[in-house]
């Protein structure tokens, strides 16, 4: 009986500190890797050595006060054409542009605030039928794909668990996929913790012949 209370209270001392300490490790190392925008400012200028100490989170900061006002100067119009003028320039270089070129679409298709990538978590029979797997909806709209299949086709990013940032895309008839009701954030943390952490859902907000058929 001393034993499992023993290892019950181990359990919820463990449900505290694990979730704090992983929390605190990724703001460490976020906080770690945005304090190098520091390195900009010039040696003799840096906080530690006119203060003589080091003050965690100043590039923060700096961080979010130079994208704010690198996208103010990008919006207007002469930041525009000055862009145009770099990008124009980054183009004529071989190895260079496939990769600026690559990054900045995807930056573009993932930050449109009309973009529906990232939008919507789908479930679609994968790898077989019978099977079901969570995926994300990354396009609708494929051109070529959408005319040489003579169908609605969506494409959809199939993430490994429990590392989400890789996986593979598959192209799959809309027909084929069911739309859920999580967040993409839920669907990440169903996915990263193994299918352990399941979305709070309420059977009834099923339509009554999609219930009966899950039944």
């Amino acid at each position: 009986m001393r034993r499992l209370r023993i290892r019950r209270y181990l359990a919820a001392g463990l449900l505290v500190w694990i979730p704090l300490g992983v929390t605190l490790f990724v703001l460490r190392v976020l906080i770690n890797l945005m304090d190098q925008s520091l390195l900009l400012i010039p040696s003799a200028l840096r906080p530690e050595n006119l203060l003589g100490f080091r003050i965690p989170g100043l590039g923060v900061i700096l961080t979010f006060t130079l994208l704010i006002t690198t996208g103010f100067f990008a919006a207007n119009l002469l930041g525009k054409k000055l862009i145009t003028a770099w990008e124009s320039f980054l183009a004529r270089i071989p190895l260079v542009r496939w990769v600026y070129s690559g990054v900045k679409k995807v930056a573009e298709t993932l930050l449109s605030p009309r973009n529906q990538s990232f939008r919507k978590v789908l479930l679609m029979e994968y790898p077989r039928k019978g099977i079901w797997s969570l995926c994300f909806q990354t396009s609708s709209s494929l051109g070529e794909v959408q005319a040489r299949t003579g169908q609605e086709v969506v494409c959809v990013f199939v993430p490994t668990t429990p590392n989400p940032t890789s996986g593979f895309i598959i192209l799959v008839p809309k027909s084929d996929v069911i739309e859920l009701e999580m967040t993409v954030d839920e669907a990440l943390r169903m996915i990263i913790s193994l299918g352990v952490v399941v979305p709070d859902w309420r059977r009834e907000q099923l339509p009554v012949a999609e219930s009966q058929e899950v039944l």
